[in-house]
């Protein structure tokens, strides 16, 4: 059983800062890449940011030069900082992880819980 735990979410003021977490348990054999998606009232799911095993990263572009998306694959934990916030990116943010819980089986993409993120005066 796979479960990945986020954490960070919360009210903020423009121009704020705010960093989610998200850590990865359970019976994992290893993790591809890792990414973060939002989801706002009366849209689709969007990409915001991706990392690959290697370090490799793609972002979304309305949050180019303002979050920064890491990992630490010890801790199996992925991270997003994001600077600069506006009220635009209000909303529930999802992290995504593809991975292996055994060898010589296919990847799967697992799912957090989502987690609240609110920008307003």
């Amino acid at each position: 059983q796979v479960q990945l735990v986020e954490a960070g979410g919360g009210l903020v003021q423009p121009g704020g800062s705010l960093r989610l977490s998200c850590a990865a348990s359970g019976s994992i054999f290893s993790i591809n890449a890792m990414s973060w998606y939002r989801q706002a009232p009366g849209k689709q799911r969007e990409l915001v940011a991706a990392i690959t095993s290697g370090g490799a990263t793609n972002y979304a572009y309305s949050v180019k030069g303002r979050f920064t998306i890491s990992r630490d694959n010890a801790k199996n934990t992925v991270y997003l900082q994001m600077n600069g916030l506006n009220p635009e990116d209000t909303a529930v943010y999802y992290c995504n992880a593809d991975l292996r819980r055994r060898s010589f089986t296919p990847s799967y993409p697992y799912w957090g819980q989502g987690t609240q993120v609110t920008v307003s005066s």
